[in-house]
């Protein structure tokens, strides 16, 4: 594929880059670290700011017009959110599952009153969602979820515990894989439903994280009653529509994910020439040099990876098991880069945001920490290696994983 846009995809980037700059909201500030300081204060500039786009004509520009959406192409929806991610990233934080990994997954395995009710919801801001896989004893084991889900004069009965859940203190509703037939083998007696995260019987307790924030959560379900109506797909469907789901978060997240640290490394570049290190700026430094090239070769390659998946998309394929190449990509060189930047700053690197000697407001001390979890987010490392050697390169399951799939 030629990754260059056409004259006519360029013209559009440049009528959305534009727009985007008129009219992001009149607080924010893109050259700040953070310009809210509570997740409730974000969550709504988010909603307020997807429904400028949706009233705009930029929302969903790949998804049909009768669902909220402009009928236009892949294409067209990739640039407008590599130049969100580019130039306002925060803003869309809260909607990360909401447009990575509800939105597509309703699209492609929701019946017709789904699809209809939930995404222009979506689309205008109304609704943002979470995403209910990981358990205490199911996190990188999707497939072992004990939270259960039993029928009952048409709901289904669920009772369980989910952690780790982003932005469910914040979310409207939830993307929920339960358990509905306990005397199935752990993948096949999987199903998925939307959860309603106002029901009675929904408890959200959010997790402090070694940043201070906490935007993950742990969500208590004790006997809530959800409609049989919010069943996505079939009875029994759940590991199936799962895996979509997660395709789905790996085949747009490497675009946008690339364009937000392409923005990180140009942040890094001024930052090398602002601090100094033996009595020199830090860009002169031969070691930092060497990180910086790193940074920016990871980057380039996050970004080509993605790109070449999406490639694929826009050729009439569907996201696999190669996207856990763009979570190694994303997950473990951002780490490398706040490590690189907090090491270049040398004493000062230990001053983190709110104090005046903090460099760039503490962004990259901010970044050091939260980059942490990243390689356990999502899916380990580890286990993205496994799927990339078993599910893309064909290589045989380690014995006792084969052994205890088989239970």
């Amino acid at each position: 594929m030629d990754f260059r846009l056409t004259s006519e995809q360029e013209a559009f980037r440049r009528e959305f880059a534009s727009w985007l700059e008129n009219n992001t909201p009149t607080d924010f500030d893109p050259q700040r670290f953070r310009n809210y300081d509570t997740h409730e204060d974000l969550a709504q500039a988010h909603r307020d700011f997807q429904k400028r786009l949706s009233e705009a004509g930029y929302a969903g520009m790949n998804l049909p017009v009768a669902y909220g959406g402009q009928g236009r192409s892949t294409m067209e929806e990739m640039i407008v959110t590599e130049t969100i991610s580019r130039t306002c990233p925060e803003l869309r934080a809260p909607g990360v599952i909401t447009f990575g990994m509800a939105a597509p997954t309703i699209l492609v395995c929701g019946n017709e009153a789904q699809k209809a009710e939930f995404l222009p919801k979506i689309l205008d801001g109304t609704h943002i969602w979470c995403q209910g896989f990981s358990e205490p004893n199911a996190g990188s084991d999707v497939a072992n979820v004990s939270t259960r889900a039993e029928k009952d004069n048409g709901h289904y009965v669920v009772t369980g515990q989910k952690v780790w859940t982003s932005f469910a203190h914040l979310a409207d509703y939830c993307i929920l894989l339960v358990r509905t037939d306990p005397g199935a083998k752990k993948h096949k007696g999987l199903s998925y439903l939307l959860l309603d995260m106002t029901l009675p019987g929904v408890e959200v307790r959010p997790i402090r994280q070694i940043t201070g924030e906490a935007d993950f959560n742990e969500v208590y379900m004790e006997d809530v009653r959800v409609p049989e109506s919010m069943l996505l797909g079939k009875e029994g469907d759940g590991w199936k529509i799962a895996l979509t789901t997660l395709a789905f978060e790996r085949a747009m997240g490497d675009v946008s994910k690339a364009a937000a640290y392409e923005t990180n490394v140009e942040r890094l570049i001024a930052m090398a020439r602002q601090v100094r290190r033996s009595g020199r700026p830090a860009i002169e430094d031969p070691v930092f040099r060497q990180d910086l090239a790193r940074s920016y070769i990871e980057v380039m390659t996050l970004k080509y990876n993605g790109l070449r998946n999406f490639s694929n998309q826009l050729e009439g394929g569907t996201p696999g098991p190669e996207g856990s190449i763009g979570k190694l990509l994303w997950s473990e060189p951002f780490q490398r880069i706040n490590e690189a930047a907090v090491d270049a700053q040398g004493p000062v690197g230990q001053i983190a945001e709110g104090s005046p000697w903090s460099v760039q407001e503490g962004f990259w001390q901010f970044g050091f920490l939260r980059s942490k979890g990243s390689t356990v987010e999502a899916g380990t490392s580890e286990v993205q290696r496994n799927i990339i050697g078993e599910r893309v390169l064909g290589l045989p399951k380690d014995s006792s994983r084969a052994a205890r799939s088989k239970e």
